[in-house]
């Protein structure tokens, strides 16, 4: 087969050295960049009957013109014509966009085939595309490309097909034919043809379905060869914890373990076990119970004479969390230590001595643990909770304060399947979906902002029991250009409302630290009975007599964020209640306050996040070390992902995958992408 990859694009006809240049800037350099350049969507140039057209889809009609076209300029070298089309016994309008050359060239009763979007209710379509005369169907699909520059979509399209012409029939096929066979997936060249020219659309289903198991199976690939390779390389500790002493601590427990708390112990304890490094991610909804199962995994490697390590993003949490692990392990022999940035001289230093010569058995803290005068005797698992709120270094600095620890990770964020398999895809994921029996739902409404008189009354009715309350708000101060309720403004309300009867506390992020955890340690005394803030309470502190959360402009959030906000409450024995205030505007606001109020699961609210939102946003940002895919889309095709994750560990055990002939392109594919290495991949 030829090599396409090291043949220029100038060889293609057309394109010469300036064109070569403009379509550099696209990422296209070689003949194969030019032929896996794929559409993004088709103009369907089939006619079609106006009467089963749905509103906003693409469609090609043939029609008369019917009076003079109009033309209007506006800004800067923009003008818009405007045609009077007679199709059938409709009389619609064609727009087109900055093309007033069109004027001269048409006149009534002129016959035009024109195509674009059909906006039902204005009766117009804004045209992409026009024929002069009756329409001719010479394709039936049109390929939309993106393009930069001076490139055009047509000068793009024509480029394309030159190439296919050519050297379509060279195209190396990367899928062994026993994988094309069973999932009955179009051979490569096929694919191609079909996905850049498909003449119907069956062509194109079996295109898109060939590309999508294509990019995820290499996808998958490199990182389960990645995962294999960095783990088979750091060799970990094997620690060979005490099982009948880890059993006897778990029958003290005051509770039993879930079924799910169950499988994530079993799965942490086999990595313990293993000598390779454990890498794994922790997932629950918050309250499922993961602090039970990260003291269990902490007690295993005190039996097998190792330390622990427990790093958490804010001091008071650091200290909910020494004071619940002092609780679970009140009758064993274990010492825990806690040092946070308050911890000053003379306690600090006894602390620091007392670790280096092991005399504290698990030590948690805050970023204080990675600070270099912090040295362990003998450190065999680090566990960060809310690791995202981490950076990367930060979390290596702690790994090194060992010989290759184990490392678990945890989150409360429910993240969707279709995420936690490709963003840590390098990880093994252990997720606690099923919550402690006796936990209350925290009862959900979604009111309006004229309602606001009857929720401050429900809050007081809890506030009259001795509970407190949350407020949320999504910005500090007031802002021009969002009409949404800010703290500040907020916090003079209530205090206002409340005085003399309740304490009202304010916190946001531009607060220094301290006074952050003052205001969360007054909260946690109900010394505060209402809490003004942002959402810096998302992940944090432990309030079981908080019972109610009030939610201005909920809108304004993601229902990941809305639930991890609605966590903050239902912590204790009382029922809870959650108040979304919100006029959402638009569908996708009034959905998502919708479901807020139907479910508690963050699984289920998760998995609704991802498709009201779409993959790139879910983490709040785009940096969230997502893949870009050509074709494939993580939502909608999670199917074909999974399939392809499995044959994708099939593969990697195999011995003829590293053998045969059959597997040869995507062992060059591999060893091309820098997996075979171990080393992080992009």
């Amino acid at each position: 087969m030829t090599d396409l990859q090291n043949i220029d694009v100038t060889v293609v006809k057309g394109i010469g050295k300036e064109t070569a240049v403009q379509l550099a800037d696209m990422g296209i350099h070689s003949i194969q960049d030019l032929m896996y350049y794929l559409p993004y969507r088709y103009d369907d140039m089939r006619v079609r009957d106006l009467a089963d057209v749905q509103h906003d889809e693409r469609i090609t009609v043939e029609g008369k013109v019917h009076s003079e076209p109009s033309l209007v300029f506006y800004g800067r070298k923009k003008n818009r014509l405007t045609i009077h089309l007679l199709v059938d016994k409709y009389l619609i309008k064609a727009v087109f966009f900055n093309r007033s050359y069109l004027k001269g060239k048409l006149a009534p009763n002129d016959v035009i085939t024109v195509s674009g979007k059909w906006d039902k209710h204005r009766q117009t379509i804004t045209c992409s595309h026009i024929v002069f005369g009756p329409h001719q169907q010479v394709t039936p699909f049109l390929p939309v490309y993106p393009v930069k520059g001076n490139v055009t979509v047509p000068a793009l399209r024509r480029y394309i097909e030159n190439a296919l012409q050519k050297y379509g029939g060279t195209v190396g096929e990367i899928l062994p034919k026993a994988v094309r066979d069973r999932y009955k997936l179009a051979p490569i060249q096929d694919a191609l043809a079909f996905i850049h020219f498909p003449k119907t659309e069956e062509e194109m289903k079996q295109a898109r379905r060939r590309f999508v198991y294509e990019e995820f199976l290499l996808f998958q690939l490199k990182l389960q060869v990645f995962r294999k390779m960095r783990r088979e390389r750091t060799r970990g500790v094997g620690q060979d914890y005490h099982l009948k002493q880890l059993k006897q601590f778990i029958s003290t427990l005051p509770f039993s373990l879930t079924n799910a708390q169950k499988k994530a112990v079993n799965d942490i304890c086999a990595d313990l076990k293993s000598p390779y490094k454990m890498n794994r991610l922790l997932q629950g909804d918050v309250g499922s119970g993961k602090t039970v199962v990260a003291a269990i995994a902490l007690y295993a490697s005190y039996t097998a004479g190792f330390q622990g390590a427990l790093m958490v993003p804010t001091e008071i949490l650091a200290e909910q969390h020494a004071e619940s692990l002092s609780k679970l392990f009140a009758n064993t022999d274990l010492t825990i230590g806690l040092l946070t940035s308050s911890v000053k001289g003379k306690a600090r230093q006894e602390i620091l001595e007392r670790l280096q010569n092991g005399e504290i058995d698990i030590l948690v803290g805050t970023h204080a643990l990675i600070q270099d005068e912090v040295h362990f005797s003998n450190l065999g698992l680090v566990i960060t909770d809310e690791q995202h709120r981490f950076g990367v270094e930060q979390r290596r600095v702690l790994k090194e304060k060992g010989e290759n620890p184990d490392v678990l990770f945890m989150t409360a964020t429910p993240i969707p399947r279709t995420l936690a398999i490709t963003v840590f895809g390098e990880m093994d994921v252990s997720v606690i979906d099923e919550m402690p029996a006796g936990r209350k739902p925290v009862e959900t409404f979604w009111a309006k902002h004229e309602m606001l008189d009857r929720v401050l009354s429900l809050m007081e009715k809890e506030l009259n029991k001795g509970r407190q309350a949350y407020v949320i708000c999504p910005l500090i101060e007031e802002s021009e250009n969002l009409d949404v309720q800010n703290a500040i403004d907020v916090y003079n309300l209530l205090a206002n409302h409340f005085h003399g009867r309740f304490h009202t506390g304010l916190m946001h992020g531009r607060l220094p630290s301290s006074e952050k955890e003052e205001v969360m340690k007054a909260f946690s005394a109900n010394k505060i009975q209402v809490l003004v803030s942002t959402t810096v309470v998302e992940v944090g502190v432990n309030v079981p007599n908080a019972t109610f959360m009030l939610i201005y402009d909920a809108e304004r959030f993601g229902l990941s964020q809305l639930h991890q906000l609605r966590g903050r409450v239902g912590r204790g024995s009382g029922q809870s209640y959650c108040i979304l205030l919100a006029d959402p505007k638009n569908e996708t606001g009034k959905e998502r306050m919708k479901i807020m109020t139907e479910t508690n699961d963050g699984f289920v609210l998760s998995e609704r996040d991802l498709e009201l939102r779409g993959p790139g946003d879910f983490f709040g940002k785009k940096q969230s070390g997502l893949p870009e895919f050509r074709v494939a889309d993580m939502v909608h095709d999670y199917r074909i992902l999974e399939i392809a994750r499995a044959d994708a560990i099939r593969f990697i055990e195999l011995d003829e995958f590293w053998q045969d002939d059959e597997y040869a392109s995507l062992r060059c594919y591999l060893e091309e992408s820098g997996a075979m290495s171990g080393e992080k991949l992009d």
